[in-house]
């Protein structure tokens, strides 16, 4: 079945069937029933409970238009974004490229979104009943040393109808945004959202979890230096990682010199990397969000066990269908 649809969505430009595909899970949404049934394997981290640890990367649904139809296909998490305060229409088209032997996508999307009043109205009329992530970032017309004020604005505006907050410092679209996973500047950022996160959690009676996105770009010293920025600022999570500026994988094939990330099957290697490097860093302080290649149950299983408690997943599920995510769900096994 998933094969026709892909022939229908390939014969498009990437970004075209993505918006389609966007507005067709709208309509799945508001079936009456379930399409696909949300395999039960439970597992609680960062003190959520989550039905299954298959979540949706963020990416696939920006404005949280179709998070209802997303949730009927398994999924035991969505994350919705990245949202920036005002909308952006993001870098200049074409700017999604898929590499189809290797079953890899190159995106230069520059955070293209509607703002984070119009997803905050989209998370409200949703009737998802999962645990929902809100993945935050900033403008681009934001100079670098004013982001924590646009992760501020972000953050403030999603709290109430989060389960969790990724702060994505990780993009390599938006000029210098990777500049804020080093040193100093991670250090003040983390340490203003933390008190920021305090001070809703006292508004709302509620704690939410503060995530961190981070690149599989980074070298180990490096790494080790992101996870003692994590244990020290008492951040709640993080995911393993976003998209890579490495062609390594890719080297001769069509579209391998487009700018942009780089995600899907080709990335598959240096995500686990990175899990692994960040697992022996933090030593079980804080939960890692494996994301990055995954693309069958063999390749999930093996972020887990290098060291992740879930997984996300967006590019692969282009290529192979929403089976995959009922696949992983009912079969990855956990580090319990």
């Amino acid at each position: 079945m998933y094969s026709l649809i892909r022939k229908c969505l390939f014969a498009m430009d990437a970004e075209n069937a993505h918006n389609f595909s966007v507005q067709a899970l709208k309509l799945v949404g508001k079936l009456p029933f379930d399409p696909l049934p949300i395999p039960h394997n439970p597992v609680e981290v960062m003190g959520l409970q989550f039905k299954n640890p298959i979540g949706l990367a963020a990416g696939a649904d920006k404005n949280g238009e179709a998070i209802d139809g997303f949730g009927k296909l398994g999924f035991g998490f969505i994350e919705v974004g990245t949202v920036t305060p005002v909308a952006q229409d993001g870098n200049p088209k074409p700017r999604q490229f898929r590499l189809l032997e290797a079953e890899g996508i190159i995106n230069r999307n520059g955070f293209n979104n509607y703002g984070v009043d119009v997803l905050v109205e989209n998370v409200k009329r949703s009737k998802y009943d999962g645990v929902l992530g809100i993945n935050i970032g900033k403008n681009a017309f934001t100079p670098i040393e004013n982001a924590l004020d646009d992760y501020q604005i972000c953050l403030r505006k999603v709290y109430e109808y989060a389960d969790y907050i990724t702060v994505n410092i990780s993009s390599p679209n938006t000029k210098n945004l990777r500049s804020l996973q080093y040193g100093d500047a991670l250090d003040e950022l983390l340490s203003a959202l933390k008190q920021e996160q305090s001070i809703l959690s006292q508004k709302f009676a509620k704690y939410k979890p503060l995530v961190l996105k981070i690149a599989p770009d980074l070298t180990d010293e490096e790494v080790a230096s992101v996870a003692d920025s994590l244990v020290r600022h008492k951040i709640d999570g993080v995911i393993a990682g976003n998209t890579t500026l490495s062609r390594e994988p890719v080297a001769g094939l069509k579209h391998a010199e487009q700018q942009g990330g780089l995600s899907g099957k080709p990335l598959n290697s240096l995500s686990t990397h990175l899990i692994r490097r960040l697992a022996k860093e933090l030593n079980g302080q804080l939960p890692i969000i494996g994301s990055g290649g995954i693309h069958s149950v063999s390749s999930g299983q093996e972020k887990i066990d290098a060291g992740a408690s879930l997984l996300q997943v967006y590019s692969a599920m282009i290529y192979q269908g929403p089976a995959l995510i009922q696949e992983l769900a009912k079969q990855i096994k956990l580090n319990k």
